[in-house]
Parts: C-alpha cells; sequence; structure tokens
C-alpha cells in the first residue's frame, strides 16, 4: 500500500460526500413535489404523459395498491425485453446479424435487468443487437433504477407520516425519477464518457487487418488468423446509466475494464463517483423528509464506516501480492506496479481495481474494471462479503436505503429491549408486526443464496461441471454467482460457465425471488409505520442521531452477516487463503 493510493481512495470519497448534500436535497424536492430548477422543461412532459397514460398524478396508494402496481410494471418489462431478445434477428438496428436469444438465457436476461441485476451469462457484443441493447437492457436500467428510488422514497414516507393510509403513487415516483434525476444526469454523464473516449455509434462492427498474423491449432486443426472484429455500438448512453442507476450490465463482456467503456483514470473514477452518487444522496433525503437531518447523516456515517473496513481489507490483499510467489519483491516501485495485477489493467493498477472492486459490490451495480476471480482469496472475499451484507454499504439506488432502513428498524428494536421499553424510531413505536416483516426481509436473502448453493455443490454433473477452479476457490464461485444474483448485483467471479440451462434458470429464480419477495415485507413495513401516531420523545428514547446508533447499526449488520454466512466463508475464500498461506493449492 501507497500513500498515493490512500489519497485517490480519500479523494474518491471526498467527492461522493460533497455530492450527497445537494443531490439529496433535490431529491427530496423532486419526491416531495416541490420546484426545482428543471420544473419549466420537465413539468409539461410530465403531464403530457399522465395524460396518454391516464394515471391521476393526485391519486395516492395504499402499500398493496403501490406493491400490485410495482409487481404488474416489473412483469409487464419483462416480458416485452423476453420479447425483443426472441425476435431481436428480425428487427432493426443489428448490423452483425446476429441470431435471436435462446429461450432459458433470454429469461435469465430478462429477470436479471428487470430486478435492476445485470447479471450476464452471455457476452454482449456477440449476442445482443444494438437494439436490444438500447431498447431492452438501457431502458431497463432506468425503470428498475427508477423503481428502487421509489420504493426506499414510499418507505421513508412511511416513516415521515402520521395516521395516513397511503405511501404516496407508484407512477408518479417513477416518473418524477427517470424525468428529474436519471435521465439528466445519464445524458450529461455521457457526454463527458465520450469526451474521454468512450465508443457512441451505430456503426457495424469494423474489420481490421493485423500486422502480426497469428496461427492457432485446435482440435487437430491449423487456421491462420489475418484479422480481427472489433466491436463497437451505442456504448456511452448505456454507460452513463449503468453506473448512476446502480445496474452494472456492460456493452462488452469484460465491462469496465475494456477500454470503450473505460479508457481513462478520469472516467474511471467518474465511473466509480457515479455508482456511489444517488445512495449516498438518497440518506440525506431521508433525513430531509423525515425532517431529521442528522439522523441521515448518521445512516451515512454507517455506510461510510463499513466502506472503509471493506476497501481498507481488499487494498492490503491485492497490495501485498501473492504468497505464493515468496522470494519476489512485489511492492509497487517506480518500475513496477507491485501487488496482486493478475485479472486487473495496468492504467488503473492495484489500487483502483481493489477500490472499483469494493465500490461496486458495496452497491447493486455489479460494474467491474478488474476479475474478480483472480483475485486474492481475502482481496475477492471482500465484494463477497459485501454483497452478504444485503449490499446496505450504500446499496443499490433506493434498494441500498430502505435495506439499510430495515436493519435501522431492528437496531431500535434491540436497542429497546436493553432498556426494557417499546422501541421508537423517529416518534413511531416499533411493534410486533414491524419486527415480523423487518426480520422476514432480512431471513429471505441467506435463504435464497444457501439453498440454491447446495443445491448446485450436491449436483456433480450440473452445477459443479461448471467450475474452473476445484475446491474451496470453486466453492467460491458458486456461493458468489448465487449472493450477487440473490443482492440484485450482478458482478460475476470470472470462474464460472454460468449459461447452462441448470444456472440460467436457478440464477434467474434467484434474481426474482432476492427482489420482490423482499420488497414486499419492506411495503408493509411503511404501511404499518404511516398508519401510526407520533409519540413525543422521552428519557428513555434511544436517539437514532449520535456515535452511538451508528456504531450500533454497524454492529448489527456484521453480526447478522457474519452470522448466517461465516461457515460458508470459512470452507471457501478463508480456506483458500491459509491454503496460499502454507503455500498449498487445492
Amino acid at each position: 500500500m501507497t500513500a498515493n493510493g490512500w489519497l485517490q481512495i480519500l479523494v474518491f470519497f471526498a467527492i461522493v460526500t460533497l455530492l450527497a448534500y445537494p443531490l439529496g436535497v433535490y431529491m427530496a424536492n423532486v419526491f416531495s413535489g416541490k420546484r426545482t430548477w428543471a420544473d419549466p422543461i420537465l413539468r409539461p412532459v410530465e403531464r403530457l404523459l399522465y395524460r396518454i397514460t391516464g394515471v391521476s398524478p393526485d391519486v395516492e396508494m395504499r402499500w398493496t395498491e403501490y406493491a400490485v402496481a410495482m409487481l404488474l410494471f416489473s412483469v409487464v418489462s419483462m416480458l416485452v425485453l423476453y420479447l425483443i431478445e426472441r425476435m431481436q434477428q428480425w428487427l432493426p438496428f443489428n448490423p452483425q446479424h446476429l441470431g435471436n436469444v435462446p429461450a432459458i438465457l433470454a429469461f435469465n436476461t430478462a429477470a436479471s435487468f428487470t430486478t435492476n441485476t445485470n447479471w450476464q451469462s452471455y457476452v454482449p457484443e456477440t449476442t445482443m443487437s444494438y437494439l436490444t441493447q438500447m431498447a431492452g437492457l438501457a431502458y431497463h436500467n432506468f425503470t428498475s433504477a427508477a423503481v428502487g428510488m421509489a420504493l426506499a422514497v414510499a418507505l421513508i414516507r412511511g416513516i415521515a407520516r402520521r395516521e395516513c393510509e397511503t405511501l404516496g403513487n407508484f407512477w408518479v415516483d417513477v416518473t418524477r425519477g427517470i424525468l428529474w434525476v436519471l435521465l439528466p444526469g445519464a445524458t450529461l454523464v455521457a457526454l463527458l464518457l465520450v469526451s474521454q473516449g468512450v465508443v457512441q455509434n451505430l456503426h457495424p462492427y469494423t474489420t481490421a487487418t493485423l500486422i502480426a498474423p497469428q496461427t492457432i491449432t485446435a482440435q487437430g486443426a491449423t487456421q491462420r488468423i489475418t484479422t480481427q472484429t472489433i466491436a463497437q455500438g451505442p456504448v456511452a448512453s448505456q454507460e452513463a446509466i449503468k453506473e448512476l442507476g446502480t445496474n452494472g450490465g456492460g456493452f462488452f463482456n469484460t465491462n469496465s475494464a475494456h477500454p470503450f467503456e473505460n479508457p481513462t483514470p478520469f472516467s474511471n473514477l467518474l465511473e466509480m463517483v457515479l455508482i456511489f452518487a444517488i445512495p449516498a444522496g438518497l440518506t440525506v433525503t431521508l433525513g430531509r423528509m423525515t425532517g431529521s437531518p442528522r439522523h441521515g447523516w448518521a445512516v451515512f456515517a454507517a455506510m461510510a464506516i463499513l466502506f472503509a473496513a471493506g476497501v481498507t481489507v481488499a487494498y492490503h490483499a491485492e497490495a501485498k501480492g501473492n504468497p505464493l510467489f515468496r522470494g519476489v519483491d512485489q511492492h509497487a516501485t517506480a518500475l513496477q506496479s507491485g501487488g496482486n495485477m493478475e485479472g486487473k489493467e495496468v492504467r488503473f493498477g492495484v489500487v483502483n481495481s481493489a477500490l472499483f472492486a469494493t465500490v461496486t459490490t458495496d452497491t447493486s451495480c455489479g460494474a467491474v474494471n478488474s476479475m474478480h476471480d483472480s483475485f486474492t482469496p481475502l482481496g475477492g472475499m471482500v465484494p463477497l462479503v459485501n454483497m452478504m451484507l444485503g449490499e446496505v454499504v450504500f446499496g443499490g439506488v433506493g434498494s441500498g436505503l430502505y435495506g439499510m432502513l430495515i436493519f435501522v428498524i431492528l437496531s431500535v428494536f434491540i436497542a429497546g429491549l436493553m432498556v426494557g421499553r417499546t422501541p421508537e424510531y423517529l416518534g413511531k413505536k416499533i411493534e410486533a408486526y414491524d419486527v415480523q416483516m423487518s426480520m422476514l426481509f432480512v431471513l429471505v436473502f441467506p435463504v435464497i443464496i444457501l439453498v440454491f448453493s447446495a443445491i448446485a455443490v450436491l449436483l456433480p454433473g450440473v452445477g459443479t461441471s461448471s467450475i474452473a477452479n476445484p475446491g474451496p476457490h470453486g466453492l467460491t464461485e458458486i456461493l458468489y454467482a448465487f449472493t450477487s444474483t440473490a443482492a440484485n448485483n450482478g458482478s460475476a467471479f470470472a470462474g464460472l460457465n454460468a449459461n447452462t440451462n441448470f444456472y440460467n434458470m436457478t440464477l434467474g429464480f434467484s434474481m426474482l425471488a432476492g427482489r420482490f419477495l423482499m420488497i414486499i415485507p419492506m411495503l408493509a413495513v411503511a404501511g404499518n409505520l404511516a398508519r401510526k401516531k407520533i409519540v413525543p420523545a422521552s428519557a428513555g428514547t434511544f436517539p437514532v442521531t449520535t456515535p452511538l446508533f451508528t456504531m450500533l447499526l454497524v454492529g448489527i449488520i456484521v453480526i447478522v452477516g457474519a452470522l448466517t454466512f461465516f461457515p460458508a466463508l470459512t470452507l471457501g475464500p478463508v480456506l483458500e487463503h491459509l491454503l496460499l498461506q502454507a503455500g498449498k493449492t487445492f
């Protein structure tokens, strides 16, 4: 580790912190219906959309109605994407004449992008046409992110309101999230990325003649390679929303490690800031809409502590290098990058690779600028643990905040047990129903991961046949896949062949369950809180604006994750780390 490396990490987080306040205030105004600078342009567009779709913006919904609207919207969106994939060879904007996507892979991809997961079991540049990328995948990058924001705002309203049966209007919240937040931000960022060299066109792929032709031999046949096909397309527009909306699906197979997606150190910094921007800002939105700004910053502080712990471990593990290279100087110098550079781009180095891996798994983004499968065991464990914590360390757009607020409710409940009184959260009594729904939210997640992982491990001809490296690393590959999909992250360990019927189906169901089975109990909590009266604070009220609350919240998150997943982690990355330290491989 170097001083320069730590400076880069500190600069990144300082930018995120500075952006959080203005962006959070702006989003609070947007979702509260207050006037913003964009109103003169966007209000007429909003009214026109409501008129076309028949939406009554003044009619609010109970939590059950909100949930039904969200589910119907997601089902229809998923079906449309599935049909686009299955018909793409007959649709326009397909200069490479790519065929239709196979049925099971199309289901997996439709589930992936509908749930804001963006898991990719395919090679994008050889599978998806430009129309599928733009009208299918990029469209879902906007809508799935807007749905997450709407759900977070619904829970905030449930906390803030008193004796109220409604949580707002789902259609209005999604519309305002797209028009006021995602579209302006993605447009500006796309232009910035183009200025850095990110590709944006509709041209057919370019065929280049190799200066040094290559001869390869495969299955007894010799072939001379004289040309290379260079993929391109509308990359910058998709790259912008994939990061801003914490989606993560790459236009190219190597994602943000590809020079057409992420060519410069500035573009790399910009993409990382984008991933954290809205989730960080939503903590300020929480404080503004609930009338307790200090509580919003207390939640932000808990997220910051968990982020700092993760990036410290990842950076240290990768900078230390591979323990099997004994006697080899792996320290960074003016002549070498230092550390474990396997699977990393030289233009980013160890620090920006470890930082990007931490950022993308602290959220539900899943974009990668290095291959996590090539990280050291402890370095690779950090992205895995980040997701196992429920991706509440800033988390996805919206989903991170409502996941964190569920842990806030549990923390307040535990604090109440400690002093022997009914717990309160911002003036609302936390009762049995709230705790039951919160625990259902928390328990669904590990059940999905551990059950599907166990099934994959027990099916040697189906589940384990896709493993590239046997032993503890292979277990980590399987565990990572189901954790990533259940957490709606979408990043891959890259050593697992997931494009099989078994994995496409099970990972698809994991994504759907990880999204919707957790949303329903969360909305139930929001609806129940909205109906409650405000209870005046007393001497026994546990304050949720203090450092003590922040540390309790961090402790609850870590303990829940540790108790649930520690046995699995010991058989995967922890065991692999101990074997490497002993100079052994499995």
